[in-house]
């Protein structure tokens, strides 16, 4: 079972090309708070995270190939590397989250800081949709699941994401490291057009957790939108390839 893990600010449907692309069957976990509602309690810290994909993986008749973007990539390289016997493979991008060196961009720093992350989060919520989805819209991904994004946004998420940014200073790895190899094969991919993603940095993340690294030309940061089916054949091939 393929089950893939998405990021921020994105809700599950981000898979949704993606999972028609792949000839297997999969499911896209939605986390906590992000199109789904946020269970009472739930402190949404990286680490409530992944305990939370820990339980939903309980759930799930194996062997598991676990896929995550963006911060789900970052919760799914925290699972392969403590929890690696649980799954079957793992694969994610912008592997430069977990890189030592790695700094936040700067709207994490803004989320990250009290009071300008909530005055943030709250002007992104006041504007239209349609306003919300040209900036998704500028970096690449097409209009309609640019509403789709846009859409999927509310107070609920936003709360979520200023938790999950501020769990994770000055960045995962100061909690997280330092990595080893994996129990679990695993591939990095690195999208060329990817402003977020460090070919650098990934490359030695990659080396350290012991993965295979591939590039996924002319992609960019939402690559599940831009390029599934790009994604779908380099996904398979790594899957295809594993004994």
């Amino acid at each position: 079972m393929i089950v893939f893990v998405h990021g921020v600010p994105e809700t599950s449907a981000i898979w949704r090309k993606v999972r028609a692309a792949v000839d297997r069957d999969s499911v896209a976990l939605a986390l906590p708070g992000f199109g789904c509602s946020r269970p009472d309690g739930f402190g949404a810290s990286k680490d409530d995270y992944v305990d939370w994909i820990l339980g939903e993986l309980d759930g799930i008749d194996g062997p598991i190939d676990l896929v995550g973007h963006d911060w789900g990539a970052l919760l799914v390289c925290r699972v392969a590397a403590a929890f690696g016997d649980r799954i079957h493979s793992w694969a994610v991008d912008v592997a430069n989250l977990a890189h030592p060196d790695y700094e936040w961009h700067d709207f994490a720093k803004i989320w990250q800081t009290p009071g300008d992350g909530e005055a943030f989060i709250e002007s992104q919520n006041d504007m239209p949709s349609e306003l919300r989805a040209s900036v998704f819209e500028a970096m690449g991904v097409p209009p309609d699941d640019a509403l789709e994004m846009a859409a999927g946004s509310d107070a609920t998420m936003g709360a979520c994401i200023l938790a999950l940014y501020r769990s994770a200073t000055p960045n995962a790895y100061a909690d997280w490291g330092p990595w080893s190899p994996t129990v679990a094969p695993g591939l990095v991919l690195h999208s060329t057009d990817d402003p977020f993603d460090d070919e650098k940095l990934a490359g030695e993340v990659a080396d350290t957790l012991g993965a295979r690294f591939e590039t996924l030309d002319g992609a960019g940061h939402f690559w599940p939108y831009q390029s599934p089916d790009q994604a779908a054949a380099t996904l398979g091939s790594f899957w295809s390839s594993l004994a």
